[in-house]
C-alpha cells in the first residue's frame, strides 16, 4: 500500500514538475518574443539586408564570412543597418564616425547578451564591467600602466621578440614559406607571463603551453557561440559538444591562474622574498594586483584576481598577436614600405644591439605603418553596448534606450566617405597632417591605440628580417576569420628571408 501511495506520489510531482518546466518556458518564450518586438520598433527607420525567418543574418554570416559581407551591407546602407543573430537578438550595426562618437562618446553599459559569454571564462574583470563597479577597477588597475612600470618591460619585450628571431633564424635559411602566426602566440604570450606572474627566461613550460592553446580554443569557440543563436542559452550550450569544449578549456585556463597566484601570494609570506619583490627593477602586474586597495583599504578577492589576470591575459596576447601578425603579412605585400621601416629602424638603432623606452617616439614611419595595418586588420572589429538612454544620430534618426548597437571597426575602417581608397595599404594616411583633419572616431582599432609591444616586435623583426609575400600556395591565401580578434587562419604563411648584411639577430 506505502509502495503505492509513493507510486502515486512520485507521480503526481512528475506532473507537477512538467507543468512547471512548460509554464517557465512559455513565460521565457513570452518574454523573447516582447524583446524582439522592442528591438525591431527600435529600428524601423533603419532599412538593412533581408532576413531568414529564423536564423536572422546568422546563417548569411556563417557561409560567406561575417567581416567582408557586413563591409558589403556598409556599402549598401550608409550609416548603420539592423543585424540579427537569431529571430531574439537583434543590434543597430553602426560604422560611421558621427554613429560611433554618438553612441561610444557617452558611458553606456557592454552589451550583457554578448558579453556575459565571457564570464565562465574571465568572469567579472574590466571587459564586461561597467559603471561605478569599472571606475573602481579601473582606478585600482591604473598604476600598473603608468610610464614608470612600463618602461622596464621593453628589455622584457626584447628578449622575447630575440627568442622567436632564433627561431626564424633556422627556418629562413630553407628559403620557405612558413606559419608565423603560432610563433608570434607565442612571443606575446612568453612577454605576458613574464610581464603578469614575473616567468623567468627558461621560455614557456608545458603548464604555460597548456594555457595558450586553451585560450586559442576559448577565442575561437566563443565568437562560433556568438554568431550561432542555438548556442546563446546557457543550459543549452552546456549540453553540446561546444560547450563541454568550452568548459575543460576555461578549467584549463582557470587552473593555470589560479596556481600561479597562490604560489605568488605563499611566497609573498616570505619576508625575503618580499624584499626581493621591492628591489626588483619593475612589478609585475600580479604584484600591483595584490597590493592594490580601494579607498577603504579593502583589496581585491580572488575571484576578481583572477579574473583581471585572465582578462588580462586575454586581451594583451590574443590582440597583440593578431596586430603583430597582420602587420607581418601587410609588410610582406608592401616591401617599398617595409625597406623605409627598416631604414628607419637600423638609423635609430646605431650601434645598439638593443632597443629603449625613448626610441618609441622616434619611430614615425614604422609607427604610420602599424596603424594603417590596425586600420586594414583591427584585432578587436566588433564590440557591442546597451543603450542606457535614447541616442540622437546626426542625420535625425534615433534609438531608445534599452537598444543594442554594435559598432564594427572592421567596416567603420572601411568606410569610402572617410578613407578614399580604403583598400589600399598607404601609411601617409597617418601623417600628422592628415590626422589633424579626420574625424576622431574614424580609427578605433582596440576602442585603443596599438601597444607598445607592437612597436618593440614590429622594430625588431624589421631590423633584422626581411619578409616576403607567401610562395605560390593556396594555403598560404589571406583568410579573414570569423573570430572575436580579426585572426589569419593561413594568412601568416609570410616568407622570411634573413638579411645578408651586417645586420644580425642580437643576443
Amino acid at each position: 500500500m506505502l509502495s503505492i501511495l509513493l507510486s502515486l506520489n512520485l507521480s503526481h510531482l512528475g506532473l507537477w514538475a512538467s507543468g512547471l518546466i512548460l509554464v517557465l518556458g512559455f513565460l521565457k518564450l513570452i518574454r523573447l518574443l516582447l524583446r524582439r518586438q522592442m528591438l525591431a520598433r527600435a529600428m524601423d527607420s533603419f532599412p538593412g539586408p533581408p532576413t531568414h525567418w529564423l536564423f536572422g543574418h546568422a546563417l548569411e554570416i556563417q557561409k560567406t564570412g561575417s567581416l567582408d559581407k557586413v563591409v558589403s551591407w556598409a556599402h549598401q546602407f550608409p550609416y548603420a543597418h539592423p543585424l540579427w543573430l537569431g529571430q531574439f537578438l537583434g543590434f543597430l550595426n553602426i560604422y560611421e564616425p558621427d554613429y560611433a562618437k554618438a553612441v561610444y562618446s557617452r558611458g553606456d553599459p557592454k552589451a550583457a547578451d554578448v558579453y556575459d559569454f565571457f564570464l565562465q571564462w574571465i568572469g567579472k574583470g574590466l571587459l564586461v564591467l561597467h559603471g561605478p563597479k569599472w571606475y573602481e577597477h579601473r582606478k585600482l588597475l591604473t598604476p600598473g600602466f603608468h610610464y614608470d612600470v612600463l618602461k622596464p618591460y621593453v628589455a622584457v619585450f626584447n628578449n622575447s621578440t630575440h627568442a622567436m628571431l632564433d627561431k626564424w633564424e633556422e627556418k629562413a635559411r630553407e628559403d620557405k614559406s612558413f606559419d608565423i602566426f603560432c610563433d608570434v602566440g607565442h612571443m606575446a604570450l612568453d612577454s605576458l607571463m613574464k610581464c603578469t606572474f614575473g616567468k623567468g627566461n627558461s621560455g614557456l613550460s608545458h603548464r604555460d603551453n597548456s594555457y595558450y592553446l586553451a585560450v586559442s580554443d576559448l577565442t575561437l569557440l566563443m565568437q562560433q557561440r556568438i554568431e550561432s543563436f542555438q548556442y546563446h542559452n546557457d543550459f543549452i550550450y552546456w549540453l553540446t559538444p561546444h560547450g563541454r569544449r568550452f568548459l575543460r578549456a576555461c578549467q584549463a585556463a582557470h587552473d593555470h591562474t589560479d596556481q600561479v597566484i597562490r604560489e605568488r601570494k605563499a611566497a609573498l609570506q616570505d619576508e625575503k622574498e618580499q624584499e626581493k619583490i621591492q628591489n626588483r627593477r619593475h612589478l609585475d602586474f600580479l604584484d600591483i594586483l595584490l597590493g592594490a586597495r580601494d579607498e577603504s583599504g579593502i583589496k581585491l578577492s580572488d575571484a576578481e584576481l583572477r579574473a583581471e589576470v585572465d582578462t588580462f591575459m586575454f586581451e594583451g596576447h590574443d590582440t597583440t598577436t593578431s596586430g603583430i601578425s597582420w602587420f607581418l603579412y601587410c609588410m610582406a605585400l608592401y616591401p617599398e614600405h617595409q625597406s623605409r621601416c627598416r631604414e628607419e629602424v637600423c638609423e635609430i638603432l646605431g650601434d645598439r644591439d638593443s632597443f629603449q623606452w625613448d626610441d618609441l617616439g622616434k619611430m614615425t614611419y614604422l609607427t604610420m605603418c602599424i596603424k594603417e595595418s590596425l586600420r586594414l586588420y583591427p584585432p578587436v572589429p566588433q564590440v557591442y553596448r546597451q543603450l542606457s538612454k535614447p541616442v540622437n544620430f546626426v542625420d535625425g534618426r534615433s534609438l531608445p534606450a534599452g537598444s543594442l548597437i554594435s559598432l564594427h571597426i572592421y567596416a567603420l575602417h572601411r568606410n569610402s566617405s572617410v578613407w578614399p581608397d580604403s583598400e589600399v595599404f598607404d601609411p601617409l594616411r597617418f601623417t600628422p597632417e592628415n590626422v589633424a583633419t579626420r574625424h576622431p572616431f574614424a580609427f578605433m582599432p582596440f576602442s585603443a591605440g596599438p601597444s607598445i609591444f607592437m612597436f618593440l616586435a614590429g622594430g625588431g623583426l624589421a631590423e633584422s628580417f626581411q619578409e616576403k609575400p607567401p610562395n605560390q600556395n593556396p594555403q598560404c591565401e589571406s583568410i579573414r576569420s570569423r573570430t572575436l580578434t580579426v585572426l589569419p587562419r593561413s594568412v601568416a604563411c609570410v616568407q622570411v628571408n634573413q638579411l645578408i648584411s651586417q645586420l644580425s639577430i642580437h643576443k
